[in-house]
């Protein structure tokens, strides 16, 4: 069973930071529940499906050249986990935010994204 470290970074890295299509649908089913809830300042989307279509308006309104990294320490609870990240080309981030998670039977069943203001 994965680590709450792991799920965090592989929801970032195989997620929300790739633009193929057919692997980003691969890592959803294997790094989060069926179930699992999105919930970001836009609103709150549902299951699988929900995540995918989210995932793909995020990348598919960016230049190629935006990535996802990782930005500071990874928090752990007992079932909690957050890290905080940036989005934007290499050096020069548009978008920092954190992303928290419960997890629930080695998967992620919900999903917080939390934006820096300004």
């Amino acid at each position: 069973m994965p680590t709450i470290t792991e799920l965090l970074t592989a929801q970032l890295r195989d997620v929300f930071d790739n633009r193929d299509a057919a692997s980003r649908r691969e890592a959803i089913e294997r790094i989060y529940a069926e179930d699992v809830v999105f919930t970001d300042p836009e609103g709150e989307v549902r299951g699988w499906d929900g995540l995918e279509a989210k995932a793909a308006s995020i990348l598919d309104g960016t230049p190629g050249e935006f990535a996802l990294e990782e930005s500071g320490p990874v928090y752990l609870g007992p079932d909690t986990g957050a890290v905080a990240w940036t989005f934007g080309p290499a050096g020069a981030p548009v978008a920092r935010g954190v992303d928290v998670v419960q997890v629930r039977d080695g998967r992620i069943a919900s999903l917080t994204t939390l934006l820096a203001e300004g």
